[in-house]
């Protein structure tokens, strides 16, 4: 076999494995109760989609180009810095909402000091 089949196979299975990752993430967010388990589970798996579909990427471009192509990792890089940024702030507006409707969500760390 030549290395064109080879990376072709490999960069097929990490885009199926994108897609199952998705598959999943998508179930989580039908399946799971309330919002924060519903962040929790498509959080994981699309940023492990993402890593995939990065990967993939690298694959594919180093072979067209013949050499070891790495500007695709500027992608995940920026997914790495902003997903927990993302996911940190609508889990605090989450709380948020569900403080001001009265939810049984717990306390707040720290209490304003009178």
């Amino acid at each position: 076999m030549n290395a064109n089949l080879w990376s072709e196979l490999v960069i097929s299975a990490l885009l199926l494995l994108s897609g199952v990752l998705v598959l999943l993430a998508a179930m989580g967010l039908w399946r799971l109760p309330d919002f924060f388990t519903r962040m929790h589970a498509p959080a994981l798996a699309s940023t492990l989609a993402a890593w995939s579909v990065t990967l993939a990427s690298i694959v594919y471009f180093s072979v067209r180009e013949g050499t070891l192509v790495l500007h695709v990792w500027l992608i995940i890089i920026v997914l790495a810095i902003t997903a927990p940024v993302s996911a940190m702030v609508l889990s605090r507006v989450g709380l948020f909402r569900g403080r001001r409707s009265g939810a049984e969500l717990p306390a707040p760390l720290s209490q304003p000091k009178d």
